[in-house]
Formats: structure tokens, sequence, C-alpha cells
């Protein structure tokens, strides 16, 4: 009796957990769900403000985690450009409702990038940028990745390059879409 109460309990609470992941009323703190509307992104008439970092620390410059800013009602995130002139080399998280993103912001020959940062086989969810030979290196397997393009180039996952993430910068802040931060994400996921 004992035991199938047990069983019918634990049937009711997966009905009640399956219930709440696909309930509609579920407010994530950023929705994984693409914005509806197609806007071109960055528009055509868009013209980057220059890049102004510091002088380039040397050696292998490692990632610093930061907090960006969230808009789940326009679907953006906002990181602040002085952030990464002044470090190089951030890398930043975005929480959906059901995993959390992890991406890299870095300077390579004075052009910002923005890409997944996320090594499947290894699991790592870190890189250093070596600037002066162009590299990422993956901070878990020591995988290299061309900075310029995010393609694999030696290691043990080099089959997962860095899918870019498209960006505008706006009064101080880099914006990012969240469809566009989901897709790069799901691009990197997939080895190619």
């Amino acid at each position: 009796m004992l035991k199938k109460l047990g069983i019918g309990g634990a049937l009711i609470s997966l009905v009640f957990i399956f219930t709440a992941c696909i309930s509609p009323e579920a407010t994530p703190q950023f929705p994984e769900t693409a914005v509806t509307e197609d806007i071109e992104f960055p528009p055509e008439s868009y013209k980057e403000p220059e890049i102004k970092p510091i002088p380039k620390p040397p050696g292998p410059i490692e990632g610093t985690w930061i907090e960006p800013a969230v808009d789940s009602e326009k679907q953006l995130v906002l990181l602040p450009l002085d952030e990464i002139e002044e470090k190089w080399n951030i890398h930043f998280k975005v929480e959906t409702d059901k995993d959390d993103l992890t991406f890299m912001s870095y300077i390579y020959e004075g052009q910002l990038h923005i890409r997944a940062n996320v090594c499947p086989p290894c699991r790592s969810i870190g890189y250093a940028l070596d600037e002066a030979n162009g590299l990422l290196i993956c901070d878990m397997c020591a995988t290299l990745f061309d900075a310029g393009t995010g393609s694999g180039i030696k290691g043990a996952c080099v089959d997962y390059p860095k899918a870019e993430v498209p960006y505008e910068i706006e009064d101080g802040n880099i914006l990012l879409r969240g469809k566009n931060l989901l897709s790069a994400y799901q691009e990197t996921l997939s080895p190619g």
C-alpha cells in the first residue's frame, strides 16, 4: 500500500513539474523564445564607433567575468563598452528559462568580437585571448581557436567553432539581441 502511495505521489509530482515547465505563466529572467519581429540588427545604416582599449597587457589575457544588464521586455543584453576596453577579454552569463548561456567578448586587431563561450566536449566555459598570436585558448583542454573567425585550429575540441553574435553599440553600451545570442550558442553546440 505504501509503495502504491509512493508511486502515485511521484507521478503527481512529475505532472506538477512538467506542467510548471511548460506553463506560459513562467516568467524567466531572459526568455529563450525568439523575437517574432524580423529587424535587421545592426541596421544597414549603423556605423560602429571606434573601440579605444587601454594598452594591451602582455601575454595571454584571461577572461574576466562580468554581470550584464538584461532588458527582458526588449530581449536585449547590454554590456558596458568601457569594461571591455579596460579588460580586453570578458565573459558573461545570460540566464534563460532553461539554462545559463555563457559568452565572451574580446578585442582582437582593434575589433570587438562577441562569441558563444562553450566547449561541448570538454565542458569548458572559459577562454584566454592570445591577441599577439590571434588565438583563443580553451581554459580546460587548451584547444586553440582563431580569434578572428572562431574556427578551431588544433586540439581535442577543434570541431566546435565559436559562433559570433551580431551587436550594436549605443550610448556606451554593447546591445545584443536575445535571439542572436541563443542562435550563436546553439550553433556552437553543434560540430561544424
